[in-house]
């Protein structure tokens, strides 16, 4: 039986943003494949983590061309971005929490990227007066990442309902976010 990579890595990173300590052998149940085929992909759990990386990567970066960013209010797209994301919210919950992606000097352009895209959205929303210009770029976007991942989290717990992600990131992000009108 060929084994689905994109459905391994799916499977991975939903368990691996469940239980950061799963073992690989825990990872080729969840993925259902055998023991000795998850390890003929992946050598081991760095290599099963810069695997998701670069999956993680190439994903986002889809999402974020799918929501164009440089379209229409910064507000329109920053939700087009959120709707666009969320069909990958583990993987992203369970990457941006794995320091071994974040330590020495191998980290991936990739990260850099995306960071650079989803900034320049809150820069240019904060250029057109929709978004508060106290606050960075990169902490709007460091915030919005944190978000999906939070939401992720509590959605898989089931403290929180799915059918409401999209919401409840924009509307905390973006009641944050916005500028408010002096009076």
């Amino acid at each position: 039986m060929a084994m689905d990579r994109e459905q391994v890595l799916r499977a991975a990173a939903a368990l691996l943003a469940r239980k950061s300590t799963a073992t690989m052998d825990e990872v080729a149940r969840a993925a259902g494949v055998g023991r000795a085929t998850l390890h003929r992909h992946f050598a081991g759990r760095d290599a099963l983590v810069k695997a998701l990386e670069a999956f993680g990567i190439e994903e986002f970066e889809a999402a974020v061309d799918r929501a164009a960013l440089e379209d229409g209010p910064a507000g329109d797209a920053l939700r087009r971005l959120i709707a666009e994301m969320e069909p990958a919210a583990d993987l992203f919950a369970f990457l941006v929490t794995e320091n071994q992606l974040f330590e020495g000097d191998q980290v991936d352009e990739g990260w850099a990227r995306l960071d650079a895209r989803v900034g320049a959205l809150f820069r240019r929303g904060q250029e057109q007066g929709e978004f508060r210009i106290d606050l960075p770029p990169i902490w709007l976007t460091e915030a919005l990442y944190g978000l999906i991942s939070t939401c992720a989290w509590a959605a898989m717990d089931g403290r929180v309902a799915k059918n409401d992600f999209q919401y409840m990131i924009a509307e905390l992000l973006l009641g944050g976010a916005r500028r408010s009108v002096e009076k």
